[in-house]
């Protein structure tokens, strides 16, 4: 059966693609002439300020309400940092130094090069309550584990952030925080009441909401008691009895992207799972990443299927497509600023605020030129792979680079000779090797830990000092180094 151009143009008016490399293809560019809601950019379709500008000009020729979306959080998540990592420090930072003037003023100089490139929609701040040390995909992204300080810092960078004109999304609802497992690779379940969620979770959406959020975007995680053996993507009574009727949210609902697992495979692939998403109350769907013209159509037609079939209303597809126009509505004044020169050169401002944020337990006084060992560690698709540590701070002091599994002590205190030894990592207390190894190397010479991720509890035994920087940003790692005095 010949598909329905009406239909077809309906479909696509709640669909989020992507597209490869630095220029927009041919393909990208027509389906948003086509009615495509829009584009989200990723650090590959990211090599200069000039070049994100003329790309974000090329989808506004084809439509001028285009929406542009990227993953711009700072601190670990930054895609138009994702070659030298972010000018500003990240969540957790911000929510250790506890300003929230300073997390808005963030934000906004965030927003302020986001308009500037022509892109409208930052899928940003994570607002979920990081209550679990083990969490895989959120910890340095979350302001902290207190639901009032996370609420409070959400509320200021959404402010910030549509304070230039670009729409904020507040993520991952109902919240991600609690999980130990990525949903990108699994579904999570997060096994709490609603009453726990109304006193530990909600919160920050509650103050995200009050404070004008223009989006939120879903979590592919399960909650047993309201969502069932399905993810609250899928979950009417998440996205519409507790999002819209509770919480009063009357902005756009973005799903996370329906190509990670938690959602592809609890549906059955993307297409379904984009049938199940609009059908439990989304508006806006992220289809993902690794996108082509031919997954566009295909979720298309099956959204189109069902609409035939009757497993979608037309009335809640259009709903969901006014909704997603709506919010391209109010951001295109945010595309108009595109048209001036390209983003500013970033202020010291994101790099003063990550030197707020540095705690040191212990001391760090006299390392002179110490060996700095750098603990590496696979990265989150969340967060790609960006440059962090301390190595481009460093002056005269050497860096090198070693997995803790595979790391032999002695061998690295022979290397170090005389001089003490500052060990970098991220996550230290659940790298594979990483603690044993901290033990083994303070156990018979100076070490000095600096902590990159999300510390927890978890303190070195022995060591002279413990550095915790909330982040691995370029910030925070300048700020760790001049800390301990390595920056010349």
């Amino acid at each position: 059966m010949a598909t329905d151009p009406g239909l077809r143009r309906l479909a696509l008016g709640t669909l989020l693609a992507a597209y490869p490399g630095p220029v927009p293809p041919d393909w990208a560019v027509e389906l948003v002439a086509e009615g495509l809601a829009g584009h989200t950019l990723f650090g590959t379709n990211v090599h200069d300020p000039a070049q994100v500008a003329a790309s974000t000009a090329a989808l506004r020729a084809a439509r001028p309400d285009v929406l542009v979306a990227i993953d711009e959080e700072g601190g670990d998540v930054t895609r138009l940092a994702h070659a030298t990592g972010s000018p500003y420090p990240g969540n957790a930072a911000l929510g250790a130094v506890d300003d929230p003037a300073l997390t808005g003023q963030v934000y906004a100089a965030i927003g302020v090069e986001l308009a500037a490139l022509g892109i409208t929609v930052d899928l940003a701040p994570t607002v979920d309550v990081n209550t679990a040390d083990e969490n895989p995909v959120i910890g340095t992204r979350s302001f902290g584990a207190d639901p009032a300080r996370v609420a409070a810092h959400s509320a200021a960078a959404v402010a910030g952030l549509q304070s230039t004109g670009v729409a904020a999304c507040a993520k991952h609802f109902p919240g991600h925080g609690a999980t130990v497992a990525d949903s990108h690779h699994e579904l999570p379940t997060v096994d709490a009441s609603p009453a726990l969620l109304r006193e530990r979770d909600l919160p920050p959406f509650a103050a995200v909401v009050d404070a004008g959020v223009r989006s939120v975007m879903t979590a592919h995680i399960r909650v047993p008691a309201l969502t069932g053996d399905g993810p609250a993507t899928f979950s009417r009574p998440v996205l519409v009895d507790l999002l819209r009727r509770e919480l009063g949210f009357t902005g756009a609902v973005i799903t996370d992207a329906l190509e990670m697992k938690g959602a592809a495979l609890a549906a059955g692939g993307v297409g379904p799972a984009a049938v199940l998403a609009l059908a439990a109350g989304a508006d806006l769907l992220c289809i993902g990443a690794r996108v082509d013209d031919g997954l566009v159509e295909r979720v298309a037609a099956e959204i189109v299927a069902a609409l035939r079939d009757g497993r979608l209303g037309r009335a809640r597809v259009e709903q969901a497509a006014g909704r997603a126009a709506a919010l391209a509505a109010g951001t295109r004044a945010a595309a108009h600023a595109a048209a001036g020169p390209p983003a500013p050169t970033p202020t010291d401002l994101g790099y003063a605020a990550a030197r707020r944020a540095v705690r040191v337990e212990g001391d760090v006084a006299g390392l002179g030129r110490p060996l700095v060992v750098r603990l590496d560690a696979a990265t989150t698709i969340a967060q790609g792979r960006v440059p962090w540590g301390l190595g481009p701070h460093l002056a005269g002091s050497e860096e090198i680079r070693v997995v803790a599994a595979e790391a032999d002590a002695a061998a690295l205190r022979a290397h170090a000779g005389e001089r003490p030894i500052v060990l970098v990592g991220r996550h230290l207390h659940r790298l594979p090797g990483g603690a044993a190894l901290v033990d083994a190397l303070a156990a018979a010479h100076p070490v000095v830990v600096v902590e990159m991720g999300w510390p927890g509890r978890w303190r070195p035994a022995g060591a002279r000092a413990f550095v915790t920087t909330y982040g691995a940003s370029h910030a925070n790692g300048h700020a760790a180094a001049r800390a301990l005095g390595l920056t010349g």
